[in-house]
């Protein structure tokens, strides 16, 4: 059962076209030939991934997967598509958050790029990834972070037509080589969003200075000033009300990636974990012989097939949006919040079981266990996605519309929708199919049942026992309700995904007896949460269920993690 993960001892990734499948196998090898050895020590001696770069540089990995169809040239495997970026963040994960990074703030550096219609901008962007450079984006600030509202980066205009851009940046992954760094800042003088503008700059010009690398680590995540930096009408991106759409459609777009790096993360740890515990023999047995060993090992699995199922339906939902659909807005902080802290949890649950081994230099756990825990806190914190999916749940849970059915989408297109997103609001006026139609088709399944009741339960208390205006001015209370919404969102993408793929029901329950699990933690969460109204308190109570117990589909589902044993072990 192995085929569920990602593998590279046996990745074949054949539904991608030649020169993609080219590229997934050939970043997968020089990982390989490099081994775990080097892996291990590169990353604790925090030396910076100069050597990937380069490997990247030499292959044209960025250029071929980030260049859109419009800017591609005579490049004919150069186009914007989701499903094959995606694969590569999860094989870039599986291999270290440090070499994610870099291509995961490269993708953000090219969204106000792509987005704008400034032509010299556009081919300049594309030139520097022919030649194998990289980008940055320039948007948080050390005294604001993502509040772009807040801005202390000031262009002053020069009175020849251009600019002087003045103040700095924070938190900039990429920004000590990036020859395209999109920065947002405002200009002089004009008040509100039509002061907003984002520009181009490069990080080798002398008037672009380096301060630090604000983290420990083998990334290098900048702090830069700009002073008296020259911006010129063909570095402008955007201006007013457009530069701050361009800032959180970019966000949109970057978000994604999130997910499939915790995922890789999880996975290659999962393997490591799973390895060492069940040929390591304690008090005359196998460690995996200790039923809460089992149990761990069990929900981690469960949890990390969930995820995998719910991200890959995700991508369907990108690839097929477009003015009149926009429900990727909702899937899209669903896996940037969801499955990024269930990546984090997989990965405490096997550092759990093999406990000292986690700290270990030599041990791939020992660097998930650190750069797991960055994922939720990227891209916006896990409250910041709560409270933007928060907005889609009267449409989501009451209003449902007629759509479409959402195919998968493995064909080799250029999603250029993503670089047309338009203006950044009307979230609450998205509508959805029905989301209780997935649910009918797997009620035989003894959990999906139990949980379709709990989330049926869901849209009875916002009928019944709403939050009050009070209650909605509580984002300690919202939040919480957020949780409850979103594993419902979770569950639907799942069974979508369950179907299309023919996934084995008992494994599904599996996953399902953990999701009822969640549900109700969550309900005594409300129930306890200071402002909770009697019937509020009641209705938690209510609604706190018991999994269905099923030691045949357990073992079932053990017997899929143990023979996860052995499948993969990186080269030393």
């Amino acid at each position: 059962m192995s085929t569920l993960l990602f593998n590279p001892a046996d990745y074949d990734p054949r539904h991608f076209d030649a020169e993609t499948r080219r590229l997934l196998l050939a970043t997968v090898d020089w990982f390989e030939q490099r081994g775990k050895r080097a892996l291990t020590a590169k990353y604790h001696s925090k030396e910076f991934h100069a050597d990937f770069l380069e490997f990247a540089a030499r292959e044209e990995l960025f250029a071929t997967l980030l260049t859109p169809a419009a800017d591609a040239g005579r490049g004919a495997d150069k186009r914007w598509d989701t499903a094959r970026i995606a694969a590569l963040s999860e094989i870039l994960g599986f291999y270290g958050l440090s070499y994610w990074y870099p291509w995961q703030v490269t993708i953000l550096g090219l969204g106000p790029v792509w987005q704008s219609a400034n032509a010299a901008a556009r081919t300049r962007a594309a030139r520097l990834l022919d030649d194998g450079g990289v980008c940055a984006f320039g948007l948080s600030e050390k005294e604001h972070g993502a509040d772009i509202y807040a801005t202390d980066l000031v262009l002053t205009p020069d009175g020849a037509g251009g600019y002087r851009a003045n103040g700095g940046k924070y938190y900039i992954g990429n920004g000590n080589v990036a020859g395209v760094v999109s920065v947002f800042g405002r200009i002089d003088g004009v008040e509100g969003a039509d002061g907003y503008v984002f520009f181009v700059a490069d990080s080798r010009h002398e008037n672009y200075r380096v301060v630090r690398n604000v983290v420990p680590s083998q990334i290098f995540v900048a702090e830069f000033h700009l002073d008296d930096y020259p911006v010129d009408p063909e570095d402008i991106l955007h201006t007013g009300q457009a530069a701050f759409d361009a800032a959180l459609n970019t966000v949109n777009i970057g978000k994604f990636n999130l997910c499939f790096g915790g995922i890789g993360i999880a996975e290659h740890a999962c393997y490591e974990a799973i390895t060492h515990a069940h040929n390591r023999v304690l008090y005359g047995k196998r460690v995996t012989d200790f039923p809460h060993v089992r149990a761990q090992f069990v929900e981690a699995y469960a949890r990390l097939v969930a995820a995998k199922l719910f991200c890959d339906r995700a991508i369907d939902y990108v690839r097929s949006a477009g003015p009149d659909d926009r429900r990727y807005l909702l899937f899209n902080p669903v896996t940037k919040m969801k499955a990024t802290t269930e990546a984090e949890k997989i990965v405490g649950l096997l550092t759990e079981v093999v406990a000292a081994k986690s700290f270990e230099a030599d041990t791939y756990l020992t660097i998930a266990a650190t750069d797991v825990r960055g994922l939720p806190k990227l891209e916006g914190t896990v409250a910041v996605n709560l409270a933007l999916i928060l907005k889609f749940m009267p449409q989501y849970l009451f209003n449902p519309t007629h759509h479409a059915p959402v195919p998968t989408r493995q064909d080799p297109a250029d999603d250029a929708f993503l670089f047309s997103q338009g203006p950044a609001r009307g979230l609450g006026a998205v509508r959805f199919h029905d989301w209780r139609e997935p649910f009918r088709t797997f009620l035989h399944v003894p959990n999906v049942d139990v949980f379709a009741t709990q989330a049926d339960g869901l849209a009875e208390l916002l009928r019944t026992a709403p939050p009050s205006a009070e209650q909605q001015q509580d984002l300690d209370f919202t939040l919480t309700l957020g949780e409850l919404f979103t594993l419902v969102v979770y569950a639907q993408l799942i069974l979508e995904q369950a179907e299309l793929t023919g996934l084995d029901p008992l494994l599904l329950d599996q996953i399902f007896a953990t999701l009822t699990h969640d549900f109700s933690a969550h309900a005594v969460t409300l129930h306890g949460k200071p402002s909770s109204t009697l019937p509020q308190q009641r209705w938690a109570l209510s609604h706190i269920r018991k999994p269905v117990t099923d030691t045949t589909r357990f073992d079932h589902v053990w017997r899929q993690v143990v023979d996860l044993a052995g499948a993969y072990e990186m080269k030393p």
